[in-house]
C-alpha cells in the first residue's frame, strides 16, 4: 500500500458522513494517535491563509498533510478571529466579553437580530495536553484551563446536555451550519450540515446524535466550509475566505 493510499483511508475513516433525522451531516474526529489537531490563522508572510488550499500548500511544503480542516470560529473583515485565539499556548486576540442587543440598523432587542455570536452564552473550543474541552467564555475565564489551542465562537449549542435555550424548536431559520462537540470520552467532533438545518436541530444532533454534553457553534452560510480531499471537499468563503482554522495534520 502506497504512502497516498494509506494517508487517503486514514482521511475517510477520520471524516465520514452521518445520517440524523433526514438531515445528512460530515462528522470528523481527529484522532491523536493518527495526527495532530491544530489552529492556523496566518502563514509564514504573516497573512492570514484565507483558504483551505493555501493552508494544505504550506503544509506539504513542509512534509505534512492535512487531512481535514474546517473553520474555526466567526472573524472580522481582515479574517482576524472575532474573540479569543490561542495558537501554540499564544494568545494572539483576547476574549471578547462585550454584549450587543441587535445587529447595525435593527431595533433593540428583538432575539432573532442578536448577532450569533453575542447568543449568551457563547464559549470557548480549548484542548491542550490534559485534554480537549468546552466551556461558556464567562466560565472559561474563571477558570483558566491550560490551553495549547482556544478558540471562541457562539452560541454554545449544548450546555452539560442541554440545549441553548435560545433555540427554537421548528425555526425557519435554517442554513448550511458547522461547530464542534467534545463528547463521550473526551473525543473532539467536528460536524457541518449538507443541508440546511436550524439551531435546534444541529444543537440535537450533537447532543443525542454525536452524545456530546458540550457543543459550540462555529459559523454558518457562507462561513463555515470543510476541507477533506478524500470526500472531494475543498470549500470555499464567499466572505472571501476564512480566518480562524482547525486542521488536523499528519
Amino acid at each position: 500500500m502506497g504512502i497516498r493510499t494509506a494517508v487517503a483511508q486514514e482521511s475517510a475513516q477520520i471524516c465520514e458522513r452521518k445520517p440524523f433525522e433526514q438531515q445528512s451531516y460530515i462528522v470528523c474526529s481527529p484522532d491523536a494517535a493518527k495526527g495532530s489537531l491544530q489552529l492556523f490563522w496566518k502563514g509564514a508572510d504573516g497573512q492570514p491563509y484565507r483558504t483551505f488550499s493555501q493552508l494544505a500548500d504550506s503544509l506539504t511544503a513542509k512534509g505534512k498533510t492535512l487531512v481535514f480542516a474546517i473553520n474555526a470560529g466567526m472573524y472580522q473583515p481582515d479574517f482576524t478571529p472575532l474573540g479569543l485565539y490561542v495558537e501554540n499556548g499564544q494568545e494572539l486576540r483576547p476574549a471578547e466579553t462585550g454584549t450587543r442587543t441587535s445587529e447595525p440598523g435593527t431595533r433593540t432587542g428583538e432575539p432573532g437580530k442578536i448577532p450569533n455570536f453575542y447568543k449568551q452564552p457563547n464559549g470557548v473550543l480549548y484542548w491542550g495536553s490534559a485534554g480537549a474541552g468546552i466551556l461558556s467564555t464567562g466560565d472559561f475565564i474563571k477558570q483558566k484551563p491550560a490551553a495549547e489551542f482556544a478558540t471562541q465562537s457562539g452560541p454554545m449549542l449544548v450546555i452539560d446536555n442541554r440545549l441553548h435555550p435560545a433555540l427554537i424548536p421548528g425555526s425557519s431559520d435554517r442554513t448550511r451550519r458547522s461547530g464542534v462537540g467534545v463528547c463521550d470520552g473526551g473525543k473532539v467532533r467536528f460536524a457541518i450540515s449538507e443541508d440546511s438545518v436550524n439551531f435546534h436541530d444541529f444543537a440535537r444532533f450533537f447532543r443525542d446524535g454525536l452524545h456530546c454534553p458540550n457543543a459550540l457553534f462555529l459559523d454558518g452560510g457562507n462561513g463555515s466550509g470543510l476541507f477533506n480531499p478524500a470526500l472531494g471537499r475543498n470549500d470555499y468563503s464567499w466572505h472571501g475566505g476564512y480566518g480562524p482554522i482547525a486542521g488536523f495534520v499528519q
